[in-house]
């Protein structure tokens, strides 16, 4: 099985300028760091490096998922 992270630069490389200049707004940096460190979790769960429910996973993942489209939603404003 394949485990890759999802780095927003990754996810939305046609924002690339934008995601670094939002980098400077305090709002978008909280939400990027909890998106980045639920990404690190969510990789090391699937690596096998911690364990957890499939329930716990999958929470996880829509946590991810709720980050990153609060982030698009600020990149593209």
């Amino acid at each position: 099985m394949i485990v890759e992270h999802h780095p927003l630069i990754k996810e939305f490389p046609e924002l690339r300028d934008r995601l670094h200049a939002m980098k400077a707004d305090a709002h978008f940096t909280k939400i990027n760091d909890a998106y980045e460190a639920l990404d690190k979790e969510i990789v090391r769960l699937e690596v096998g490096l911690e364990h957890s429910s499939d329930a716990d996973l999958e929470s996880l993942k829509k946590q991810r998922l709720q980050a990153k489209d609060t982030l698009y939603a600020l990149l593209t404003a």
